[in-house]
């Protein structure tokens, strides 16, 4: 008979983070080990699977078909420990959570994350609320929100800064030209007050780019439909985009722009239980359904 192979869970842990964070030293940094505690970890993983996880890559490391194949597998492993772990400890958890996100999160992660808190405690109510930014943090403050997870915010003292996401100019993938060298640039954005329009406007005039509103909209679903029915470009993060619409790259000429926070808040409230075992998840399945985090 031949003997099974138990793999060490923080061993997998150490290799989806390494995954996630662009390389050993800020796994190093993140689970509290050094560098070289890492790298054995990961040598001792490929000796209990007979197979090199690693290979060289210009001046780093970059993974082979069998890495590939163990790094999907240790995702699905630890998600389900994990889930087996909330559970068990969650069995005696109930009451309601209120959460709140924009819409670019809400399509791409949000059934994610909440199918799994679900699963693990399936006494407790969500709802969940899909608004603009400025919306979603006034209802927290008034209290109709336990957590909001927003785009910007950083400079509140109860934002917990999660990572960081490039802003990306987004026009339609039919690949038509938008506007002519010299005419005003089409822009599709919300109305004021919105983070992504203010920086939009700012990079272009900074440009000396001449721009007019083309079309405004109070959802994502409008700006996108806008967008690909040609009236214009719009400014947004890459999450979330539908297959009709492309990021444009530098030969469309455009300003660069910044990046923008990605924070949650709680409003400096103490947590319900089942409110901080919401956020426990959020920050856990986070990285790993939005790819292109800068954390």
């Amino acid at each position: 008979m031949v003997a099974r192979i138990n793999l060490d869970m923080d061993i997998l842990r150490t290799l989806v983070t390494a995954e996630q964070l662009g390389g050993f030293n800020r796994a190093a940094d993140r689970i509290g080990r050094s560098q070289s505690a890492v790298s054995q970890q990961i040598r001792r993983l490929e000796e209990q699977v007979g197979e090199t996880l690693y290979r060289k890559s210009g001046r780093g490391l970059a993974m082979t078909e069998a890495g590939d194949v163990m790094l999907a597998y240790a995702r699905r492993m630890l998600e389900l420990n994990d889930e087996a772990v909330a559970a068990v400890r969650g069995v005696a958890v109930d009451g309601a959570v209120r959460f709140g996100l924009p819409s670019d999160l809400a399509e791409t992660w949000l059934s994610t994350t909440l199918g799994r808190f679900k699963r693990a405690h399936p006494a407790v109510l969500i709802e969940a609320v899909v608004d603009r930014n400025a919306v979603l943090l006034d209802d927290l403050d008034k209290g109709r929100l336990d957590l909001a997870l927003v785009f910007g915010g950083e400079a509140r003292s109860d934002a917990q800064h999660l990572a960081t996401l490039p802003m990306r100019w987004i026009g339609p993938a039919k690949g038509e030209p938008i506007y002519a060298p010299g005419e005003a640039l089409p822009l599709v954005m919300y109305g004021p007050p919105c983070f992504f329009r203010q920086a939009g406007i700012d990079a272009l005039d900074r440009a000396g780019m001449p721009w007019r509103t083309a079309f405004t909209s109070t959802s994502l679903h409008g700006l996108w439909a806008a967008v690909d029915a040609g009236l214009g470009v719009t400014l947004r993060t890459a999450a979330g985009l539908p297959d009709s619409l492309v990021v444009l790259g530098e030969q469309a000429g455009l300003p660069a722009v910044p990046t923008i926070a990605l924070c949650l808040h709680d409003a400096g409230r103490p947590l319900s239980p089942a409110a901080g075992r919401l956020k426990e998840i959020l920050l856990d399945t986070l990285v790993q359904n939005l790819p292109g985090l800068t954390p």
